[in-house]
């Protein structure tokens, strides 16, 4: 399966988007119950649905915190795939933290992205450079009406394969 072939396809036509999330949810069994859901992802974003379900409800009825870390490591990890590859670099989550705003009581939406400008300074000139790179990603989570629920930043160590020490 070759994973940016499928998400490129996926931008442009609704049964390959389909094709996507399905397999998705079997090559990622972790994420399955909570039943996410890439709405679209390309050459500028991700954006992933956080379903508002009994699986992600915490005891106040609201949205879980750590099934909205969750999607938002969903939605920069599987970007970050697409736009670099899974061939060439080893893609490894090095920290995440949170910030809560508002009770996400409504299905949430993890959006990220970056410009290729911004993509080429802070990861590719130093991969091509050293061969390892730290990508600082702020994931936004809202609600279908636009409410802020939370921000979340996640530290991706990207590598080239070949100085990569431990085996796969």
């Amino acid at each position: 399966m070759n994973l940016n072939k499928l998400i490129n396809s996926s931008s442009q036509s609704k049964f390959s988007l389909w094709k996507l999330n399905f397999i998705l949810h079997r090559v990622i069994p972790f994420n399955k119950p909570h039943g996410l859901k890439v709405l679209r992802i390309d050459r500028e974003s991700a954006r992933i649905l956080l379903p508002y379900k009994r699986n992600n409800l915490n005891h106040l009825k609201g949205l879980h915190a750590c099934a909205q870390t969750t999607v938002a490591e969903y939605a920069s990890g599987l970007w970050l795939l697409y736009k670099l590859g899974a061939k060439k670099y080893r893609i490894i989550m090095k920290e995440i933290r949170a910030e809560y705003h508002y009770q996400a009581k409504m299905d949430a939406i993890a959006s990220f992205g970056m410009s290729e400008e911004v993509l080429r300074d802070k990861v590719l000139d130093p991969l091509e450079k050293e061969g390892i790179a730290d990508i600082n990603c702020t994931i936004e989570l809202k609600g279908k009406d636009g409410t802020h629920f939370s921000t979340v930043t996640t530290i991706w160590q990207v590598k080239d394969w070949e100085k990569v020490k431990t085996k796969v």
